[in-house]
């Protein structure tokens, strides 16, 4: 159960990052993809500095879009900006 809860709010996580971030995305299904693996690594940065995940629902969320984000920026450092869509 706790890893479709993150699947579903690293969906929502790569949803909301593709509307953040500026420029052209990576297209729905790897913002998505992007949106989970973001959601792992914001929930492991965040009990690297001590906080446990106990935040509910929007805490959740915005942990899941910082690692997003992040995610998108070290993506975009190695690919130079470029993007493919289909």
């Amino acid at each position: 159960m706790f890893i479709l809860w993150w699947i579903i709010v690293g969906i929502i996580a790569g949803w909301i990052t593709g509307k953040i971030m500026s420029g052209g995305g990576y297209g729905v299904f790897m913002d998505m993809v992007i949106g989970i693996i973001g959601a792992m690594i914001g929930g492991f940065i965040m009990r690297s500095l001590g906080h446990a995940g106990s935040g509910g629902f929007i805490y959740t969320v915005v942990v899941a879009v910082c690692g997003a984000v992040l995610l998108t920026l070290l993506l975009r450092l190695v690919t130079r900006g470029r993007v493919r869509q289909i």
